[in-house]
């Protein structure tokens, strides 16, 4: 049984997201999305509030589940007899960046390989952060996140802006 890992922080989870695990699933036989708290960014949504609204967003994808961690990638993978870790790339910048992290989880485990999936070329400019960014300023982002996430971005900013009145 092929396993395979995408993780992430999802921070909200965008449609470039989930069309990577629409086009995954049917390449592996099982996907972990492993929802990682990232102590680099400062979140938006729990982590419970993420792994919510991914699993919202992923309901047609019976072959993917959803689970938080923290700490290492490799041990996460080694849990579950994963041999794949799955990423997204929407440029060359990314791909700089995640080839680095590939030969590192392969120093730390040699049995994984990184596979690396380009973008859907209509959700290549989507970003998490661009998506909150926009959602603050009053921007639609429908149709670049799931229905469940647009509904959450409405509820986190109605309580931010009736705290800051």
């Amino acid at each position: 049984m092929a396993i395979a890992v995408y993780p992430g922080s999802f921070d909200p989870v965008t449609m470039g997201h989930i069309d990577i695990l629409e086009r995954t699933s049917q390449v592996f036989d099982k996907i972990v999305v492993a929802v990682v708290h990232n102590v680099t960014k400062e979140a938006l949504f729990t982590l419970d509030e993420r792994v919510d609204l991914i699993k919202k967003s992923i309901q047609h994808l019976p072959n993917v589940e959803v689970e938080c961690f923290n700490g290492l990638l490799a041990d996460f993978l080694r849990a579950r007899d994963a041999t794949v870790i799955i990423r997204g790339l929407r440029s060359i910048t990314d791909f700089e960046y995640e080839s680095h992290m590939s030969m590192m989880n392969k120093s730390l485990l040699p049995d994984i390989d990184t596979v690396f999936i380009m973008s859907n070329p209509c959700y290549i400019f989507i970003s998490s952060s661009g998506i909150k960014e926009a959602a603050l300023l009053g921007g639609d982002v429908s149709g670049l996140v799931p229905a469940a996430v647009e509904k959450g971005l409405q509820e986190k900013l109605q309580r931010y802006l009736f705290k800051t009145k």
